[in-house]
């Protein structure tokens, strides 16, 4: 009779397993195959933003955001294959998620910061910036934070939420800037001879735009000097270029024209006194 009993019983557990078995061998089935297309599709999604050249930080985002999407229905699919109760889950998941939300609201408002720099692009990557306070090329923008690299070879990590939340300073945003530099002279040299040196000087260079013109005037009438502004315009790549040529021809080509660059001194005049003698002529 016992022996009837287990077989029975045996009987019953063997369709059990094998009802079991297939759903889990479906649930893996949906997780690989489905896990594969959402790899294609963002694959795809790369290929096409590239195609119409997309810029490549909003490319790497937009990808991850895509398959991030996709992996979380593949994985719902494949949990409701199971017999799982996924509204339940869901809610589960939606109090847990307010629950971490709540204790990470500063990562949260980086990630925020970091969608809202790859959606409205103050800068892409290669960009010379300063933002928060470091001057810098982007080397990428992460979701939470934005990876730089100093003029001296450091790496920068900063938040997004300090990045969005101060003045953004794009130096490379245009193809054009303007070097802005100041040469003094002194009082008793003659300023028409100072201008024509420094016009030829901007004129000579090859590096310096014709279009729009460099622009040179007495900027002021220092203490010392008569402060001449030379604002020449140049190509964004070439802004340091000229901007260390003019400060080193500029200063060997006045000197040679016989003017002085005056820089700021202090005379002292010293008076000598004898209290004895003072004394006796009060």
């Amino acid at each position: 009779m016992e022996d009837i009993k287990a077989f029975i019983g045996q009987a019953d557990l063997v369709p059990m397993l094998t009802d079991w078995g297939i759903k889990i061998i479906t649930a893996l089935l949906i997780y690989v195959i489905g896990k594969w297309i959402a790899k294609r599709i963002t694959a795809f999604v790369r290929k096409l933003m590239g195609i119409r050249a997309a810029d490549p930080t909003l490319i790497s985002f937009l990808a991850n955001v895509v398959y991030g999407i996709l992996l979380v229905a593949v994985i719902l699919a494949s949990l409701d294959t199971l017999g799982l109760p996924i509204t339940s889950l869901v809610a589960v998941v939606g109090a847990a998620g307010l629950a971490v939300g709540l204790a990470l609201k500063d990562s949260l408002g980086n990630f925020a910061s970091g969608v809202m720099l790859v959606m409205f692009r103050p800068f892409v990557k290669g960009d010379v910036v300063e933002v928060a306070g470091v001057t810098g090329k982007v080397l990428e923008v992460r979701i939470f934070s934005t990876i730089m690299t100093t003029p001296d070879n450091k790496q920068i990590i900063i938040p997004n939420g300090q990045v969005a939340a101060g003045t953004i300073t794009n130096y490379t945003a245009n193809d054009q800037r303007r070097v802005d530099l100041v040469f003094g002279v002194g009082y008793d040299d003659d300023l028409k001879v100072a201008r024509e040196i420094l016009t030829k000087l901007c004129a000579d260079h090859p590096k310096i735009l014709d279009d729009p013109a460099t622009n040179i005037f007495v900027l002021n009438l220092g203490d010392s000097s008569v402060d001449f502004a030379v604002r020449p315009w140049v190509k964004t790549e070439d802004y340091w270029t000229v901007w260390g040529d003019l400060l080193e021809q500029g200063k060997l080509e006045l000197e040679a024209a016989g003017c002085n660059i005056p820089y700021p001194q202090t005379d002292v005049h010293l008076h000598h006194s004898n209290p004895l003698s003072d004394l006796m002529k009060s």
